[in-house]
């Protein structure tokens, strides 16, 4: 499984994990039933603590992301499309929360925030 960790983020490890396999699961890359790495083998390719690894499945399993099977891994819970939409959704409200607010901090308007997030776009290809 294609993860990238960042040593350098502010972000902790797990919620890397939690947050990558979220979106991974939200984008329909991982669908409904498919085997997750076990804990010990994703700890491996990333390289780091079972423990780390560990907490980021419990809190997908918390959220209804995947489910564990015992003696046997973990899956991809089966999810309502809509459910899964409405929880990036409310992900990207919180983000423009704290976007609003930094740049009501520095004097940074609601049109220059649109023509920043259009240019991004844009540069994404979306």
């Amino acid at each position: 499984m294609n993860l990238i960790i960042s040593n350098a983020s502010k972000m902790p490890i797990y919620e890397q994990i939690v947050g990558q396999l979220r979106g991974k699961i939200a984008s329909g890359e991982l669908r409904a039933g498919d085997v997750l790495p076990s804990i010990r083998a994703l700890a491996k390719d990333l390289r780091i603590s079972v423990i780390t690894t560990k907490r980021a499945y419990d809190e997908l399993e918390h959220q209804g992301l995947i489910v564990t099977v015992a003696g046997k891994g973990c899956f991809v819970a089966e999810r309502n499309p809509e459910w899964v939409r409405e929880d990036a959704l409310r992900q990207i409200e919180e983000h423009m929360r704290q976007i609003a607010r930094l740049a009501g901090e520095i004097g940074i308007g609601g049109d220059a925030l649109a023509e920043m997030f259009t240019t991004l776009m844009e540069e994404d290809g979306k």
